[in-house]
């Protein structure tokens, strides 16, 4: 016979990582504003080789990295269009390197293809999945009708007849 498995101390430890993490919200958050993890790990006062064995052993937390990474991209080509409109402010407190910028974005422009492509076939996969839930709740309507429909057209029995 096979003994069931005992947790050990550090197995409990491990499935309450697995738990949403108290600082995740915050880290995304950042992660997303400024494309940048040591910032974020900063803002949600958590190291960042926690943040990245998280991600590493947890899918959904590495599509929301990748989603805020996302973000963050989009948010500087955003930046980077205003600036290019309209000008870098002559005193403004932040710096902004528009070369290194664009540097940066040419080289996460795969990345980013990668990520908008991985987002649209979720979407499309969600849809998909709604909508063979919607045919098989249909198919069952349609099952139970027909089943309703033979007993009702059965005939009758000798053994009913007398009783009905």
């Amino acid at each position: 016979m096979v003994e069931p498995e005992q947790d050990s101390p550090g197995d409990s430890a491990r499935r309450d990582e697995k738990q949403i993490e108290p600082w995740r919200a915050e880290f995304l958050a950042v992660l997303a504003e400024t494309s940048n993890v040591s910032a974020a790990s900063a803002a949600a006062a958590v190291p960042p080789a926690k943040a990245y064995r998280l991600r590493r052993s947890e899918p959904d937390f590495a599509r929301e990295w990748h989603a805020a990474l996302l973000e963050g991209y989009e948010n500087l080509e955003m930046e980077v269009l205003y600036r290019l409109r309209f000008g870098d402010p002559k005193d403004g407190e932040v710096k902004f390197d528009n070369t290194t910028a664009l540097r940066l974005l040419g080289l996460h422009r795969e990345t980013v293809a990668r990520e908008r492509a991985a987002r649209e076939n979720e979407d499309l996969a969600a849809v998909r999945a709604s909508i063979r839930a919607k045919l098989d709740q249909l198919r069952e309507h349609v099952r139970a009708r027909e089943a309703q429909a033979a007993i009702e057209s059965r005939p009758e029995t000798d053994e009913e007849a007398e009783h009905g």
